[in-house]
C-alpha cells in the first residue's frame, strides 16, 4: 500500500538534507495559549499527533531539538517523554542557542530546519536551510517560510513537518509500512 502524502517536489529536494529540527515551543507544540493555576505555575497542551511525529523523526534519523523563550516543568516533563534530548529554555537569542545545539551534533545550518511562529524565531528560521511555520503564525514569520501548514500550531502542525521531513528522507514508506503490514 503506497503512502497517501504528497509534497512538491521542489519542497522535497530542498528539505532533503535536513538532519536536525528546530522547535519553537509556544505558538508550534502549542497552540499559543498559556493557563496559569492560582499558584501562578502554567499549564500546557500538547497534541499527540506532534508527539508520535516526533518519535517517527527520531527514528528517521532526524534531530528534532526546542529553542524556547519560556521554560515549564510541564514542558520538560513533555520533552522527556518524548526523548528530546537538545532544548535551550528561557532564551530571546534563539539562533546562538540553535548554533550551539548543532556544533554538539557536529552539524551546520545546511543541515537544518526550523519551525516558529513569531518574530523571535525569525533569526534561527532564516539560518536554516529550511523554514515552515504553522498556520497561526504571524505574518511576518509565514510569509518568510519555505513551508506554511495547513494545521495550527498545537493541532497536528509539527506533525505535518516530521512528516515532510521524513518522505524527503525516503523514510516515511518504511515507517509507515511498519504499522499497515
Amino acid at each position: 500500500m503506497a503512502p497517501l502524502l504528497n509534497f512538491p517536489p521542489d519542497l522535497l529536494l530542498k528539505a532533503q538534507n535536513i538532519r536536525v529540527l528546530f522547535l519553537d515551543v509556544d505558538g508550534v507544540l502549542t497552540d499559543g495559549g498559556l493557563h496559569f493555576t492560582a499558584d501562578g505555575e502554567t499549564s500546557k497542551r500538547f497534541n499527540t499527533l506532534d508527539g508520535h511525529g516526533l518519535k517517527l523523526l527520531q527514528k528517521a534519523g532526524i534531530t528534532p531539538a526546542v529553542v524556547t523563550g519560556r521554560d515549564s516543568p510541564a514542558l520538560r516533563l513533555r520533552l522527556q517523554a518524548l526523548g528530546i534530548e537538545h532544548a535551550r529554555f528561557g532564551t530571546e537569542d534563539k539562533r546562538p542557542a540553535a548554533e550551539e545545539i548543532l556544533t554538539a551534533l557536529g552539524m551546520g545550518w545546511e543541515q537544518a530546519a526550523a519551525m516558529g511562529d513569531d518574530w523571535p524565531d525569525l533569526p534561527m528560521m532564516s539560518a536554516c536551510a529550511f523554514a515552515a511555520a504553522p498556520l497561526n503564525a504571524h505574518l511576518e514569520v509565514s510569509g518568510r517560510a519555505h513551508y506554511v501548514t495547513r494545521a495550527a500550531g498545537g493541532h497536528g502542525a509539527v506533525r505535518e513537518v516530521c512528516d515532510l521531513l521524513m518522505v524527503a528522507s525516503g523514510r516515511y514508506a518504511g515507517l509507515l509500512e511498519l504499522y499497515i503490514s
